[in-house]
């Protein structure tokens, strides 16, 4: 069992190093915690449990905000995000491909990571533009090129930005198009054939 423990370890450790959330590593935490449980008393399983539980959850509840309040003060520079897309909206990021309306969904690399994107300006968006992040709707990005941002100053109206928004239905239909024009599966699909 303790071989089990330290692999769960591990792999909240591997897990936490790709999100910095301060969760998975109370998780792994935990885990080697149970681990050395394991060695003291191997058959007490219930005893492991209750001590990986409990030590992953004293490190969330009394630990975390301490810690993840250290890491963003001594942030030197770069943007720090509040919620889950007010760090999105407003930043910068590059097609990958045509991006066009909700019939015509494209790509967009933001951060490093490939994102869902749709042009708020209605017209087609090519490759390797540079667009700037105006709304998120889901998972996809509703995004303006950035040189017309500066052609027409002081910005976009809200009421143009309201009328570039998607219905919920369209988005996902465009959504479940672009993954199947990728290849993957249609999660949808439970893997049955009819």
């Amino acid at each position: 069992m303790v071989i089990a423990w330290i692999v769960l370890g591990l792999g909240l450790l591997y897990f936490e190093l790709h999100h910095l959330a301060l969760y998975a590593l109370f998780g792994a935490i935990g885990a080697f915690a149970a681990g050395v449980t394991a060695i003291v008393f191997p058959d007490a399983i219930v005893v492991q449990l209750l001590v990986a539980v409990v030590v992953t959850l004293l490190g969330v509840v009394a630990v975390r905000p301490f810690a993840r309040a250290a890491i963003q003060k001594n942030r030197p520079g770069g943007h720090v995000a509040h919620g889950v897309h007010g760090g999105i909206v407003g930043q910068t990021a590059f097609t990958l491909d045509e991006v066009g309306t909700v019939q015509q969904v494209g790509h967009v690399r933001l951060s490093g990571e490939r994102w869902l994107a749709v042009s708020g300006s209605q017209q087609v968006i090519p490759a390797r533009t540079e667009v700037t992040v105006m709304a998120v709707t889901g998972t996809t990005l509703v995004v303006w090129p950035t040189h017309e941002l500066f052609d027409h100053p002081p910005g976009i109206s809200p009421l143009l930005l309201e009328s570039t928004l998607l219905d919920a239905s369209q988005l996902e239909a465009a959504q479940l198009e672009a993954a199947h024009d990728e290849g993957r599966p249609d999660p949808e699909d439970n893997g049955s054939s009819t």
